[in-house]
């Protein structure tokens, strides 16, 4: 692999971030703003879940079978950006509904495009280091995006957010695409090892690898205690009249700034002592959070909170994909198995605001926030249960 499409991958990495957020860490506050109940906004935040969480599996085999990965990328981010333009323009329910499901569809394009894409240009042996790098700019984009949209939002309201994310895509765009589409070998980029690998659906790759099964059990747990953690945490914030600019920035900002570090990290780790041992240091970082956030219910409390997510969501981002690579090689459908999982996470995102917001109206926020983070022990008891299996499947690179 040449310098200039790592290079490529990393910059797309980076600038792609925040096209995939968009306005989306502030639509919220954008459609509050407007008047809108808070079971609308509930409503067409639910409709795009739901729609992108369909979207993964089919996504995932889109980008198996195509030999033109680069132009769906480009495709995605042109949606992202039409989407941001028809929540800024419009306030129907229809309309910013249908925009969200548009955002949730490209997003989950993009997802295992440029995973697709990093594995055709440095191929199995390269895509534990480069799938790194690729996530920590990933995230050292979002902190930069979510730090320039709260500026900007700040001193120029929700048009100069929209304004960002689109200029950030055309730089996405161009990134992609100096990256010729003949450096991108697409049997590399599916996993294939011959040309005459059927088709599979996402249950089906699933039937077939217990540890992969595991691996989706595990992090749909984590992500139905992780993913309501924040917003439930941030009605505290709220009652204390924090700017919400300011205060959506913030938490992104922080957040992000540590998966940059994890990251990177969990891509040494992944090599010296296997994907295992990420996965577990990511599961025990949530009940450590669902503590935290019991304990100091303040303001402030957002910064160990947000850390302690940085942690988590930063091992996985490395985490999840390499290990369904490693899994899945040889398979001809690695992009499936990508998107099977991304249903799993979705799955856990989805349902965490309904339990987790049930359990807070009923029983009080330290009592969600404890028990949003006991789930996680599940994940645990999955990961301890299949170590051997997982560690014999994915072993590190000392272990080969």
């Amino acid at each position: 692999m040449s310098a200039r499409d790592r290079n490529a991958l990393v910059a797309a990495n980076f600038f792609m971030a925040d096209v995939q957020a968009g306005i989306g860490p502030f639509l919220g506050v954008l459609l509050a703003g407007r008047g809108w109940a808070t079971g609308a906004i509930g409503a067409v935040t639910a409709l795009g879940n739901a729609v992108g969480l369909a979207s993964t599996t089919p996504a995932g085999a889109l980008i198996d079978a195509t030999g033109r990965k680069r132009f769906w990328v480009v495709v995605a981010a042109i949606c992202t950006v039409a989407a941001s333009t028809l929540v800024l323009v419009s306030e129907g329910f229809w309309v910013v509904a249908a925009a969200q499901a548009a955002a949730a569809v490209a997003a989950a394009v993009l997802g295992p495009a440029v995973i697709g894409i990093t594995l055709g240009v440095v191929r199995q042996s390269g895509f534990v280091g480069q799938n790194g790098r690729n996530q920590a700019y990933n995230h050292a984009g979002n902190m930069v995006g979510a730090a320039l949209s709260g500026v900007l939002g700040w001193y120029f309201g929700f048009a100069a957010v929209f304004g960002l994310a689109a200029l950030f895509a055309i730089a996405a765009i161009i990134a992609i695409l100096s990256i010729p589409a003949g450096h991108i070998d697409d049997r590399a980029a599916r996993g294939a090892t011959d040309e005459n690998q059927g088709a599979a659906s996402g249950l089906q790759i699933l039937a077939r690898s217990p540890v992969l099964r595991a691996v989706a059990a595990a992090v749909l747990l984590f992500h139905l205690g992780n993913a309501a953690m924040l917003p439930l945490y941030g009605l505290a914030v709220v009652a204390h009249r924090a700017d919400p600019f300011l205060t959506v920035a913030a938490t992104v900002v922080v957040a992000q700034a540590v998966m940059v570090i994890a990251s990177l990290a969990a891509t040494r780790m992944a090599r010296t002592r296997g994907y295992w041992t990420v996965f577990a240091i990511a599961f025990v970082a949530l009940p450590v959070r669902g503590l935290v956030a019991a304990s100091v219910v303040t303001t402030w409390g957002i910064v160990p909170v947000q850390i302690l997510d940085g942690i988590g969501a930063g091992m996985l981002s490395v985490a999840v994909p390499g290990l369904v690579a490693q899994l899945l090689e040889g398979s001809g459908h690695i992009n499936i198995g990508q998107g099977a999982l991304m249903a799993a996470q979705g799955v856990g995102a989805c349902l965490s605001p309904l339990l987790g917001g049930y359990i807070a109206q009923e029983f009080g926020f330290r009592v969600a926030f404890a028990f949003l983070g006991a789930l996680s022990a599940g994940s645990l008891l999955i990961w301890r249960k299949y170590a051997a299996a997982i560690h014999a499947a994915a072993p590190s690179s000392s272990e080969r």
